[in-house]
C-alpha cells in the first residue's frame, strides 16, 4: 500500500471495491436510473460503513450520515431510513454477489490460489449456519411453526498461516438439506473438499469419485459398512483404525469402495472419517478434517462481529443483500492483511479502523504493519 495516499484509513480499507467493477454493475443493471441522490456507489459505502461499525437499525443508519468525514465520503449530506430500506430492497443481490467474487479474484491473486492449485491440493471447507429471523417480519423464511430464518452455505480456502477466506455462499431457507447444495459447491477436481455429516450422500460421493473430485468428510456410526481391507498404521499414529470399505444397504448403497478412518478428537469423542484418498497416510487425512474449525470460526465472526443477528430489511432480497455486504467486510479486512503483509488479526485491524476511519490511511496502514508512527 502506499504510505502517502491521501485517502483517509476508510476510503483506503474500501479502495478494493473496484469503481469500474461498480460502472459495469451500474450500468448492467441500471441501478441509478431514476436516482436522485442516493447512487450505488455511495449507498455500498454507507451500508459497509454500518456493518463494520455494527449499526443496529436503517434509523441509526441514517443518523450516522450526522457526520461531516462520512458525509464527504458517500457525497450524501443525509437519507431518511425509508429511502435506504427501498434501496436495499431493490438493489439485486447479484450485484453485491458480484463485488464479492471480484474482492475473491483479488485474494486469490494476493494469496497466488492458481499456482498453488498447480502444485499442492488446496483444502476447501463445505458448511451451513442457520442465520434466525424474526418470524412475524419474515414470514417468507419459515421453517418451523415458531422460527424463520435462512441458511448460509459456505465454501471457505483453508490456509495455514490462518487467512482463510469465503470464496462461494449459497443462500437458502433454513428447512433446506445442506447435501442439496454439494452439486453447485463442488467444482474444483485441484482442490480437496472437507466437509460436515449433514452433506452424506453416498450417490454424490460415487458421483465425486467418478468425476476425480477428493473429499473427507464424517460417516454416521450407525451407518451399515462392510470391511474390504484393513490398512496397517503407523506404531506412533493417533488413529484407532484404518480400513477399505463398502458403505450402504442393498436399496441405498454406494457402488465405489472408500475409505474409513477412526480417531478420537480432542474430547476422546471417536469420529469416523470416510474419504476417497488412499494416497494420504491416515494420520493426515484426520489432520485435514480437524481443519473444519475454520468455517466454524468464520460463522462466528461473521455473527458477533459484522451484527448478522439483526437485519435491515424484512423481504428476502434486503436480508440476502444483508449477508453478502457483511461477507464484503470480511474480504476487505482480509485485503487489507494480505495487502500490508500484517501479522494482525482481522479483529484487530477492523478495531483499529473503526477508532481511526478518517484519519489519514498511512498512520492506519501502519498501525497494523505494527510499524511505529513517527
Amino acid at each position: 500500500m502506499d504510505k502517502f495516499t491521501r485517502k483517509t484509513s476508510f476510503e483506503q480499507w474500501f479502495s478494493p471495491i473496484s469503481s469500474t467493477k461498480l460502472d459495469e454493475l451500474v450500468e448492467s443493471y441500471q441501478l441509478n436510473t431514476y436516482t436522485k441522490k442516493l447512487y450505488i456507489d455511495s449507498f455500498l459505502k454507507l451500508f459497509v460503513f454500518a456493518q463494520l461499525n455494527e449499526t443496529e437499525s436503517l434509523r441509526a443508519v441514517s443518523d450516522t450520515l450526522f457526520s461531516d468525514d462520512l458525509q464527504k465520503t458517500t457525497d450524501l449530506e443525509s437519507i431518511s431510513f425509508s429511502q435506504l430500506g427501498r434501496r436495499l430492497n431493490q438493489v439485486p443481490t447479484d450485484v453485491f454477489q458480484q463485488v464479492f467474487l471480484d474482492l475473491v479474484t483479488q485474494i486469490h491473486k494476493k494469496t497466488n490460489f492458481e499456482q498453488r492449485r498447480k502444485t499442492t491440493t488446496p483444502l476447501k471447507i463445505i458448511d451451513s449456519s442457520t442465520l434466525p429471523l424474526n418470524l412475524n417480519n419474515h414470514k417468507w423464511a419459515e421453517f418451523r411453526k415458531t422460527k424463520s430464518g435462512i441458511k448460509l452455505h459456505l465454501r471457505l480456502v483453508f490456509l495455514e498461516k490462518g487467512c482463510s477466506y469465503p470464496d462461494q455462499a449459497v443462500l437458502t431457507n433454513a428447512k433446506e438439506h445442506d447435501r442439496g447444495q454439494l452439486e453447485v459447491l463442488v467444482d474444483d477436481k485441484e482442490c480437496m473438499y472437507v466437509f460436515y455429516r449433514g452433506y452424506l450422500d453416498y450417490k454424490r460421493f460415487d458421483l465425486m469419485t467418478y468425476y476425480g473430485y477428493f473429499f473427507v468428510s464424517r460417516l454416521r456410526k450407525n451407518a451399515v459398512i462392510r470391511v474390504l481391507e484393513p490398512f496397517e498404521r503407523p506404531k506412533d499414529s493417533t488413529v484407532l483404525s484404518d480400513e477399505m470399505i463398502l458403505i450402504g444397504t442393498t436399496q441405498n448403497r454406494a457402488e465405489n469402495a472408500f475409505r474409513l478412518i477412526k480417531v478420537l478428537d480432542s474430547k476422546g469423542k471417536e469420529l469416523h472419517l470416510i474419504t476417497n484418498r488412499f494416497d494420504l497416510s491416515a494420520d493426515e487425512i484426520a489432520e485435514l478434517y480437524k481443519s473444519r474449525w475454520a468455517i466454524e470460526l468464520f460463522f462466528k465472526w461473521l455473527k458477533q462481529h459484522l451484527n448478522i443477528k439483526k437485519f435491515y430489511g424484512q423481504s428476502e432480497q434486503a436480508v440476502h443483500n444483508q449477508v453478502y455486504i457483511a461477507m464484503i467486510v470480511y474480504c476487505l479486512h482480509v485485503l487489507a492483511q494480505l495487502n500490508t503483509n500484517s501479522s494482525k488479526t482481522y479483529l484487530k485491524i477492523s478495531r483499529l479502523l473503526k477508532a481511526a476511519p478518517w484519519k489519514s490511511a498511512h498512520i492506519w496502514i501502519r498501525k497494523i504493519e505494527g510499524k511505529a508512527i513517527p
